[in-house]
């Protein structure tokens, strides 16, 4: 294995990542390499699949509309 040691790391930058690990439940190491990870290896978007994917959803959920009440109601649920 390869080490890299990473230098001027902005203060918020590494807040951000202490958070991410903690909230993920790995070392800051672990969440550096996944997220470097995830960044290069990410496939492309297949535009074709999600439009498909995205329709589907469009037709399951068509029927039901929410109304400006349920909204409000949700958002002040949500506020307590």
């Amino acid at each position: 294995m390869v080490t890299i040691t990473l230098k001027n790391i902005p203060a918020e930058l590494y807040e951000k990542l202490k958070e991410a690990a903690k909230a993920n439940h790995r070392s800051i190491n672990g969440e550096v390499l996944y997220a470097i990870k995830r960044s290069l290896m990410m496939q492309p978007l297949n535009v074709e699949e999600t439009l498909e994917r995205t329709r589907r959803i469009r037709e399951l959920t068509a029927h039901y509309v929410v109304t400006d009440e349920e909204l409000n109601r949700f958002k002040n649920e949500g506020r307590e």
